[in-house]
């Protein structure tokens, strides 16, 4: 017999948020991770908020709610609060009943500088690792550099002079037509004027010219975690500078190796990385001059395993831009950008530590 197809909704529920969600769904066993990374931030949290007033939003809960937005691609916070008024899922993970009111998406841009200037996102990517530490992941010995672009929320329109003689568009709409041909356009003499941060610049003679900025990571080669993030303005020099400060970071007394793809191929870096007591691992570039490195480093089997090992650091990058949505940024400004990219870095960790760290 065919069923009746009823509209009318129920007026109680007698299941539970956590009667509703899987015993073997991947954020069950990532939140137990998440949630001691947060108590461990405790101390930073009291500092940033007032002992007296209206009770905020909890900061673990707008934590957790940006976590939610990386790991399933929610566009916008504004997206992101409708995703929460509705998926039990995301109240489950957040820490709301299902008849919580769930709060104005302003509260994000109220409290984003607060926790921007509490290096909140910083002290996250350490809980995790420190956790990863525990449940020893990491490598203290092998390592891989390298940088990625991350485009400016800005368009090439607002690329304009610095001393203001940039001419007034003829058309005058909304979006004017602008033509850049024969323009000399350069960073010393123009500026954005949506995101000033931003840097023209492009990753290879065959790339084009963005508006961007340079993300930096540092990874460990046993298991792929990222061990150091940054984010720095784009110049041609900043992904080897960056470098050898993340490599400063994580060396110690022991030797260390550091592989890298042939940009890292300078005799300035590989000169710091031995000064850093870490062999460099760089792959060879031989097509416009000299390597700086040669046979003494690359006839050990070693090499050919970071050099094998290296390339997998494009595997965070790869997430972090079609999972994470940040291959093109939403927000403005260097600290920010910066804050998003190294704690989007730290839920990368938090996806790989999931399948690592025994459950039970």
């Amino acid at each position: 017999m065919r069923g009746p197809d009823l509209q009318q909704a129920a007026m109680f529920s007698y299941v539970g948020l956590e009667e509703r969600v899987p015993a073997d769904h991947p954020l069950r066993a990532m939140r137990p991770m998440v949630e001691k990374a947060l108590r461990g931030l405790n101390a930073e949290f009291d500092k940033l908020y007032a002992r007296e007033g209206r009770p905020s939003i909890p900061p673990e809960r707008l934590l957790r709610a940006l976590l939610l937005q990386a790991l399933y691609s929610v566009r916008s916070e504004i997206q992101l609060m409708e995703q929460l008024n509705y998926n039990l899922l995301f109240r489950w993970f957040v820490g709301l009943g299902i008849d919580d009111t769930v709060w104005d998406v302003t509260v994000f841009t109220k409290n984003r500088d607060r926790l921007l200037d509490g290096q909140i996102a910083r002290g996250f990517f350490d809980q995790v690792l420190a956790q990863a530490k525990d449940a020893d992941l990491l490598s203290s010995e092998h390592f891989t550099v390298d940088g990625t672009v991350i485009e400016a929320w800005a368009g090439q329109k607002s690329f304009r002079r610095k001393d203001g003689s940039t001419p007034p568009p003829s058309d005058g709409t909304r979006n004017p037509t602008v033509n850049f041909h024969k323009e000399k356009r350069s960073n010393k003499t123009h500026q954005s004027t949506t995101d000033p941060d931003a840097r023209l610049y492009r990753k290879s003679d065959n790339a084009p010219a963005l508006l961007c900025y340079l993300g930096q990571v540092t990874m460990e080669n046993r298991h792929g975690l990222a061990v150091e993030a940054d984010l720095t303005q784009a110049t041609g020099t900043a992904e080897r500078e960056s470098a050898l400060e993340m490599v400063r970071a994580v060396a110690g007394s022991r030797r260390i190796t550091v592989g890298g793809d042939k940009n890292y191929d300078t005799r300035d870096f590989v000169k710091g990385l031995r000064e850093l007591n870490a062999t460099p691992h760089v792959a060879q570039n031989n097509s416009r001059r000299k390597s700086a490195i040669d046979q003494r480093t690359t006839r050990h089997p070693g090499y050919k395993v970071s050099q094998r090992k290296r390339k997998r650091i494009e595997e965070g990058f790869g997430w972090l831009k079609s999972v994470a949505l940040l291959r093109k940024t939403h927000h403005r400004g260097q600290p920010l950008v910066k804050w998003m990219f190294v704690f989007r870095m730290a839920v990368y960790n938090l996806v790989r530590m999931r399948s690592l760290v025994p459950t039970g």
